[in-house]
């Protein structure tokens, strides 16, 4: 047998730890829904307050022959309009505070109160302005997420190396160049995990946005399953949600690792 290099033997055994640890990760998930079911069978918990993966199951075969994938495209397209405004949005507004320092000195205490301002306040200032509709989701998504977006990008920007920009204004670069060929190529790990977070802020915002008015969904279905005391349909579609969540993580995940090889 031809003995593997150095190199070879690290990326086998860097692969093998990532096999190991997904293994892991499905084994958890496996047995928390097996111990689940068990539980539930044998009455240590009520299913019908608990519910139970083969309720749910259930559930969701009932919802696929009706409806379940028009609520899933609704709230996945609500998700991903409110994750894509926000994230250009944020960034946007994060280059024009670093561009302008007198700009920033004026904003900033006033981002610092709107991130603390709990946005759910505002449900009701939307849903008249913008109406009972996916306007009012969407906006609520991106309100959620965007002084986030502002406050980590423009730290990405403020964390730059002053040496680097002092060294290409020396050499007669211009605010643009110094903003292209330098702060947003040396931001890109920090971009990505402002992706990353709202991934999750987003589907908070749109989720928030739906118990306070939609009329589909999955947020929708949660809040219509509690009120009529059908707890399968409840947990059937958050699972659904987590789900989806988990798809968009992974590929935020994916475009992480493709930025990564070609840097």
């Amino acid at each position: 047998m031809k003995k593997r290099t150095l190199r070879e033997q690290y990326l086998f055994d860097k692969k093998k730890d990532k096999l190991i640890i997904l293994a892991i990760q499905i084994a958890v998930l496996v047995l928390f829904f097996g111990l689940w079911e068990l539980l539930a069978r044998t009455g240590a918990i009520d299913s019908f307050i608990t519910s139970c993966p083969s309720r749910m199951l259930k559930t969701l075969k009932l919802l696929a022959r009706q409806d379940l994938f028009k609520h899933m495209g609704i709230t996945l397209l609500e998700c991903v309009c409110g994750f894509v405004l926000a994230t250009l949005l944020g960034t946007i507004i994060a280059i024009l505070l670093w561009w302008s320092k007198t700009l920033r000195k004026v904003l900033e205490p006033y981002l610092v109160v709107l991130n603390s301002l709990p946005k759910i306040a505002l449900g009701p200032i939307i849903i008249i302005w913008l109406g009972a509709g996916y306007q009012a989701i969407i906006t609520m998504t991106v309100l959620i997420c965007i002084i986030v977006t502002i406050m980590s990008v423009l730290a990405g920007f403020m964390e730059c190396d002053e040496d680097k920009i002092l060294l290409m204004r020396a050499m007669g670069a211009n605010k643009f160049q110094i903003l292209f060929k330098l702060l947003l190529p040396s931001s890109l790990p920090n971009l990505i995990s402002v992706l990353k977070i709202n991934v999750g802020l987003s589907w908070v915002g749109v989720i928030m946005g739906e118990y306070l008015v939609s009329s589909a969904g999955l947020g929708y279905l949660i809040i219509y399953g509690g009120q009529v005391f059908k707890l399968d349909l409840v947990m059937a579609s958050t699972t659904v949600l987590c789900l989806l969540a988990a798809l968009m993580y992974a590929s935020v995940a994916l475009l992480e690792k493709h930025v990564k090889k070609s840097r």
